[in-house]
């Protein structure tokens, strides 16, 4: 731009001090131009925001005017709609030094304005006892004619696991397999589950645990084994916990069994013999009856 300047007043045959002092304001001018930026949201930090069901969080959009934008000062913030078809949905808005909440639905509930005046220079928004419902795409746009910029900040709201259920499966017998199952009915995912013993020595490394499933398996369930288990359902939003415990019964003697199965047919057979003798005496009796 410089050299085409230069050959263009060269060519007009304009007086050397002249030439000089026009290419001195022509660099000025594009310096000053260069260095001219609009409306600027400066807020920086996380894109996406994880937090905890009840707790509040701050969504930031910091800006900057130039001086060139001297239009009246429109702040809105907005849910974006997943569906670019679909209009996004206002929330709350600044306007000629009135604040505006827009609409009664979940996503408006405690929402509002970090700073009491939102036109120094802080548009952040606080979001009180949040809940799954705000779980959104949040977009901060600040506009000062002719400058206008815009921050997206996704917040993810983490619900914290339901008090799980223990439970055994199998019967619990020496030599046996049993099973330790552990559930939690509601929480964000992932939900890890996490068995551990208590008062007792560590879990043997032969059984085998589930974090995805809460499953801990016993191959062969041993005297050793027993004990109170403790599982922990947990993810970023807290833990809970529920008990159970683990008994190690002895097998039924085979012998024993084997002896009480045969004496119990015998018992049996005895009394459906003596059953159909009764019968047959009542029904010769009858007969004897019926000749006299």
């Amino acid at each position: 731009m410089m050299g085409d300047s230069c050959s263009r007043l060269r060519a007009a045959r304009f007086p050397s001090w002249l030439s000089a002092s026009l290419l001195c304001a022509a660099s000025l001018l594009t310096t000053e131009w260069k260095c001219v930026r609009g409306m600027r949201v400066t807020s920086t930090g996380l894109q996406t925001i994880h937090q905890a069901e009840g707790e509040s969080v701050s969504l930031g959009c910091r800006y900057t005017a130039s001086p060139f934008d001297s239009g009246e000062l429109d702040i809105e913030w907005s849910a974006v709609n997943p569906d670019t078809t679909q209009k996004d949905q206002m929330l709350l808005s600044y306007t000629s030094g009135t604040i505006h909440i827009h609409g009664d639905h979940a996503l408006a509930k405690g929402l509002r304005f970090a700073a009491s005046d939102p036109s120094m220079g802080d548009a952040s928004i606080s979001i009180a006892l949040l809940s799954p419902a705000h779980s959104a795409t949040y977009q901060c746009k600040v506009r000062k004619s002719p400058g206008v910029d815009t921050r997206k900040v996704s917040l993810v709201v983490m619900v914290t696991p339901s008090v799980p259920e223990c439970w055994v499966e199998g019967g619990q017998l020496v030599g046996e397999a049993v099973s330790l199952h552990c559930k939690s009915d509601k929480g964000s995912p992932p939900l890890r589950y996490t068995w551990r013993r208590e008062s007792a020595a560590p879990i043997p490394a032969a059984t085998t645990q589930d974090v995805v499933t809460g499953e801990l398996r016993i191959t062969h369930h041993s005297q050793s084994l027993a004990g109170f288990y403790r599982c922990e359902a947990h993810n970023a939003a807290g833990a809970q916990h529920c008990g159970i415990r683990l008994k190690a019964k002895k097998p039924p003697n085979r012998a024993a069994v084997l002896v009480g199965t045969v004496v119990g047919s015998l018992l049996l057979i005895f009394i459906l013999l003596v059953f159909i003798g009764i019968l047959c005496w009542k029904l010769s009796d009858r007969r004897r009856s019926e000749e006299f």
